[in-house]
């Protein structure tokens, strides 16, 4: 139900193709909720079919037609109406932290390299999302929020970067 409204809510701000909508989902929400092309397209099928999103076919000017999706009335009040509602708790389900709880039997080599696979990643994350930071601006209340979950992906960022290094001291 999550990506269903996430995607409800990016058609909110404008009408896309089902590839349009990978492109904004990795360049906006991605930072907080990942889905796949084909996840995308099957969630799109299914919001056509409950009649919160209708699909246009528009003709393409020297390339193939562009299946363009439109939030409708329905769509609306089914976004609001879930922004409004009690926001689940999500558990997190890390192989890392699987790892680490089991860890004790690698050595210090395998300790420092099952640590550097989790924080190489996690800075070039960081160091995009505080580019997106700095390019980005709060124009209107809308993107001020949309600025605070940018904001809490490199707060939590900063603080597993802060984790790593803490434990990597501990075992050292």
């Amino acid at each position: 139900m999550v990506l269903s409204r996430i995607i409800l809510g990016l058609l909110a701000h404008a009408a896309m193709t089902g590839y349009d909508l990978k492109r904004h989902f990795d360049s906006t929400v991605g930072h907080f909720w990942t889905a796949d092309k084909a996840q995308i397209y099957r969630t799109l099928a299914k919001l056509v079919e409950e009649g919160y999103a209708e699909v246009e076919t528009v003709a393409g000017a020297r390339a193939p037609d562009r299946q363009e999706h439109r939030i409708t009335a329905a769509g609306r009040a089914a976004l609001a109406a879930w922004v409004a509602s009690e926001p689940e708790r999500h558990v997190e389900r890390d192989p890392f932290l699987a790892r680490v709880f089991f860890g004790a039997d690698l050595d210090d080599d395998g300790l420092r390299s099952l640590f550097a696979r989790r924080r190489d990643p996690a800075r070039a994350q960081l160091a995009r999302l505080e580019r997106m930071r700095a390019e980005t601006e709060a124009h209107d209340r809308g993107a001020r929020l949309r600025l605070a979950t940018l904001d809490y992906g490199i707060a939590q960022l900063r603080t597993e970067l802060a984790w790593l290094g803490t434990v990597e001291e501990e075992l050292a």
